[in-house]
């Protein structure tokens, strides 16, 4: 198997135009495939691609950008699943590589049409036909129409062929980085395909039920008045059977319930707090787990973020939730700038990290990573993890939480932290949960530890479909 890489660009130069608007009708394909391109684009020259997605619908009219925004979005999402796939597909049928903008174009089309014409989202013939006419729209890529029409034709011609050629490379079988790939068949050599398989997935929408407003069963009768289809997936998690809006989700509004995986919901619930307690939330932007704790318990709860812009977020998601804490901007590995000298009876630590585990919901993130990312990342956690230890009252306890599937920023942390505080005690948490889906569901990880199977077990369908994440929690003695 050959083991090609996805082109990573430098970004332009300083003051060049990156986007511009089209002539083309706002609701069209075509529109949609250009404007999910150049967003692309913004992610191969390191910009994340949330604002990448932004930055394109900013450059368009208001009334373009609600037109549009929702095709760009799941095509730019779409693309970056599949990105290793259609950029191999793209050096195997263009002889010499295309203008940069004129290869996204591509790269977006080949990523509708590698689904069956069943799944698929818009018609073969549409996907072409719209492809050649953003392309020739553009005044400095039309001289590419001809070039976009007969490669998706001559993919056509032979889909299923070429797919299968596909299969020998290995970022275009799995699309992920190599090492990204090689990382994951190390850490976890009896389910790594489940693993990234899983990440290539779309997430599900899944929403947690505020526990001072409702409870899961009341809930799920709310949205069978409401015709919405939901199952129960933990003590207060409810995954829908198809995503909507926020806005037409019952109850959200009001603060009845929130979007939160069902991995990401156990980190209040493991962390056992009740009413009175002192409570730090950690790197705790935008809020989620904020809001989960104080919907557990009355707090006094100090959500601290790093980011002023950030922080602004756990105000709004408060608000919503109708709940309050001491929202404080401050850098959780320098407590001197912000710590009161009160000790916390409870610490949650939800670190930076590599976002590995929540690659379905964000695929820019493996192709924005970088192996020498990790040791980084590594290094800025223990930073942190030694610096919030101390502000821990004597049998509090702290909850290290990661999003990530690397050894090296979960279980290595861990027994790091164990070797490194005498005085830490650690204690039964679910360690590591690898991502789930509706492929990676029937068969459960072999390798897991005996505490995770545990933990699990006593959770009525709490793994039916969630990111990865690591849970280690300790006890000052």
């Amino acid at each position: 198997m050959t083991r090609s890489a996805p082109i990573r660009r430098k970004p332009p130069k300083a003051g060049a135009p990156r986007f511009s608007t089209l002539h083309l009708a706002p609701d069209s394909l075509g529109f949609a495939l250009d404007c999910a391109a150049l967003a692309v684009g913004a992610v191969r020259a390191g910009m994340a691609l949330p604002a990448a997605l932004a930055t394109v619908q900013a450059s368009v009219s208001a009334d373009e950008a609600a037109l549009a925004r929702g095709a760009i979005q799941d095509i730019a999402y779409r693309t970056l699943r599949r990105l290793g796939t259609a950029d191999w597909l793209v050096a195997q049928l263009v002889r010499k590589a295309p203008a940069a903008h004129v290869g996204d174009v591509l790269a977006c089309a080949l990523a509708l049409l590698v689904d069956d014409a069943h799944t698929a989202a818009y018609s073969a013939f549409t996907v072409v036909d719209q492809a050649v006419t953003a392309i020739g729209a553009r005044r400095e890529c039309a001289f590419a129409k001809g070039l976009v029409n007969a490669v998706l034709r001559n993919f056509l011609r032979e889909r299923e062929a070429w797919l299968e050629k596909a299969q020998t490379d290995l970022v275009g079988t799995w699309n992920y980085p190599v090492w990204w790939i090689e990382s994951v068949q190390r850490a976890w050599p009896n389910d790594w395909r489940r693993v990234l398989a899983a990440g290539n997935e779309q997430g599900p929408l899944t929403l947690r039920v505020n526990a001072r407003r409702t409870n899961v069963s009341e809930y799920l009768r709310t949205l069978e008045a409401a015709g919405i289809a939901g199952t129960a997936v933990g003590p207060y998690a409810v995954r829908l059977a198809a995503p909507l809006p926020v806005d037409r989700i019952p109850g959200f509004a009001e603060g009845v319930v929130s979007v939160q995986d069902a991995g990401a919901q156990w980190a209040a619930e493991r962390l056992e707090v009740r009413d009175g307690m002192r409570v730090l939330d950690a790197c705790a932007a935008p809020g989620g787990k904020t809001g989960h704790l104080l919907e557990l318990a009355a707090l006094d709860l100090v959500a601290l973020e790093s980011d002023g812009t950030r922080a602004a977020r756990i105000e709004e998601n408060l608000t919503r939730l109708g709940l309050t804490a001491k929202v404080t901007v401050g850098d959780a590995g320098a407590p001197d700038a912000w710590y009161d000298g009160k000790p916390f009876d409870r610490i949650l630590a939800d670190v930076p990290c590599s976002a590995s585990g929540i690659v379905r919901r964000h695929p820019d993130v493996r192709w924005l990573r970088r192996p020498s990312d990790i040791p980084a990342l590594v290094a800025e956690q223990r930073r942190i993890l030694d610096a919030l230890w101390p502000l821990l009252a004597p049998s509090g306890e702290l909850l290290y939480v990661t999003c990530s599937i690397f050894p090296e920023e979960c279980e290595e942390q861990a027994r790091w932290f164990e070797r490194a505080h005498e005085d830490a005690v650690r204690l039964d948490a679910p360690g590591q949960l690898l991502p789930t889906g509706s492929g990676a569901t029937a068969e459960r990880s072999a390798s897991l530890s005996t505490e995770t199977q545990a933990a699990r077990s006593e959770r009525s369908g709490a793994d039916l479909d969630h990111d990865g994440f690591f849970y280690a929690r300790f006890q000052k003695r």
